[in-house]
């Protein structure tokens, strides 16, 4: 009874704790004004279009609440695809790339980090995260 008491206990405290970054959409639209390109982001998103899978990489557009479109490149050799479609909402955590053009997106979506992903990363979708 006790180790469940401390189980539940420590439980408490992580929950607590958070745990996992909060989206922060004004962050994310500064970091694109300001062309900060490499920045780590979590933000809301609508998806605009159904994924397509290319190359170990699940490729789809969102739309972030502060209207930037962003292309999302999925790392599927490193984590699941995520079962989504067109006009479902999503949170995003992952690096900012913003290419010549620009062509802005995010990348390093996945918990397993890969050589030019500092950090780990995720996406929430109907509250289960792929990472």
């Amino acid at each position: 009874m006790r180790r469940l008491g401390i189980a539940l206990a420590l439980m408490f405290v992580v929950v607590a704790c958070g745990g996992r970054e909060v989206p922060d959409d004004q962050g994310l639209h500064q970091d694109i004004v300001s062309g900060t390109s490499g920045a780590e982001v979590t933000f809301d998103a609508t998806v605009s279009n159904d994924p397509v899978e290319s190359g170990g990489h699940e490729r789809f557009q969102v739309k972030a609440t502060t209207g930037e479109v962003l292309e999302v490149d999925h790392n599927t050799t490193l984590a699941p695809s995520v079962p989504i479609h067109a006009g479902d909402q999503l949170i995003i955590h992952g690096q900012l790339y913003i290419d010549p053009g620009p062509r802005i997106g995010v990348h390093c979506t996945h918990a397993h980090t890969s050589s030019g992903c500092p950090n780990p990363g995720w996406i929430e979708f109907a509250q289960n995260f792929y990472e």
